[in-house]
């Protein structure tokens, strides 16, 4: 018997070491998939020379890699940033899924982000706080910076935007970020945590995710509701602390609420278009021309369920869509990158979005503001100016 017990526990540490050792990293890629893989994709001649190739949310900060290493699966590490001429990359913090996620209804009340936090040997407190993980994740993109020896900065306001800008025009190799969340529920429904996350470099919120919370409904949550009066002082808050609004995810209800309380300009940071491809996902003819009314920004994704499609022309016919309502410098790329989803291509594939804009009828120069200008001209209009 007692030898028994040894043999079975010798294979319960097995177990376990093997567990920790390779589940994190075939979540990561069974949930980050390529649906095409295309080495060296064909390009223009003048692809990298496009001044500022920018998308507006990534969630690679969830996944436990080293993003200043090249990897063979998922969608952005810095190495295939700088292959693809890749200037900007907004890293958004993902603190909380449901299990069985969908895009139609999801309740609050399990909490998938947990247990891979567990898997991937995070701090405890990332396995029982919302608020813990989420400020864990902003310290891992500065440690990404200053592990990159200068190849690799966060950008925070104007100010420092501005000089990467500069900058780069001497070194096409560096690159930057800036940190985002995906539902405001990682505030621990404190007003006052607002603050601490500005501290930490976050400059735009999600109002809501993929579920309800104590200050917005969701477009997947069990009542879809509007802002709660909480809400109402979380975005006056954000408002005077040019905090950027993300509606992205949030209910009808709440967009509305958001556009009745502040005449700020918002982004929708990744999302589709109802009028190409309808679901209770994406964006209405509606709100979409208040967004342009507004001077917002809209980011179209790269995978199907934002674009009814599984390539670049999709994602393409978006973009034209919403040029054509609202102006073509309204428009940005909001990849959904590692988002636990299948994107077309990781972000080396950007150069086939420019040939498919290209046979959209899109100019060089509307192209340039397509890929990143659009991005930039926002952030240096609505990033704190220091």
């Amino acid at each position: 018997m007692k030898l028994f017990l040894k043999y079975l526990a010798l294979i319960l540490v097995i177990a376990l070491i093997a567990f920790f050792a390779f589940a994190p990293r075939f979540i990561d890629k069974s949930n980050n998939k390529v649906t095409l893989k295309v080495d060296h994709p064909e390009k223009p001649v003048w692809y990298d020379s496009i001044p500022f190739i920018a998308d507006l949310h990534c969630d690679a900060l969830l996944w436990n890699r080293d993003n200043l290493k090249k990897h063979s699966y998922g969608h952005v590490d810095i190495p295939r940033m700088q292959e693809a001429n890749m200037a900007f990359q907004v890293f958004t913090i993902v603190s909380k899924t449901p299990r069985g996620i969908n895009i139609e209804q999801n309740s609050d009340e399990t909490d998938q982000v947990a247990l891979l936090s567990f898997a991937q040997l995070r701090s405890p407190e990332d396995w029982f706080s919302v608020k813990k993980r989420a400020l864990h994740q902003t310290k891992a993109l500065y440690q990404t910076a200053e592990k990159s020896k200068g190849n690799f900065r966060v950008i925070t306001s104007r100010f420092n935007l501005q000089q990467y800008i500069q900058d780069r025009s001497g070194n096409r190799l560096l690159t930057a970020g800036m940190l985002g969340i995906e539902g405001a529920h990682c505030l621990n429904d404190e007003l006052s945590n607002l603050k601490e996350f500005y501290d930490a470099g976050v400059r735009y919120i999600g109002l809501a995710h993929f579920f309800d919370n104590a200050w917005a409904g969701s477009a997947h949550g069990m009542v879809k509701g509007g802002l709660t009066e909480k809400g109402k002082q979380l975005v006056r808050s954000m408002d005077s602390m040019h905090v950027i609004i993300d509606i992205a995810h949030s209910s009808a209800q709440t967009i509305d609420d958001v556009f009745a309380l502040t005449n700020s300009p918002v982004i929708i940071s990744h999302t589709g278009i109802k009028g190409v491809c309808d679901n209770n996902r994406n964006l209405s003819d509606k709100h979409l021309l208040e967004m342009g009314r507004r001077n917002g920004l809209v980011g179209i994704g790269l995978w199907e369920t934002a674009v009814c499609g599984t390539d670049a022309a999709a994602t393409a016919k978006s973009i034209r869509y919403v040029a054509d309502k609202i102006g073509v410098e309204k428009v940005a790329l909001g990849s959904d990158f590692d988002g636990a989803i299948g994107t077309h291509f990781d972000v080396t594939g950007l150069p086939l979005i420019v040939n498919a804009l290209l046979k959209e009828g899109f100019s060089k120069e509307d192209i340039y503001k397509i890929m990143g200008g659009n991005v930039r001209d926002f952030l240096m209009r609505n990033l704190p100016s220091k």
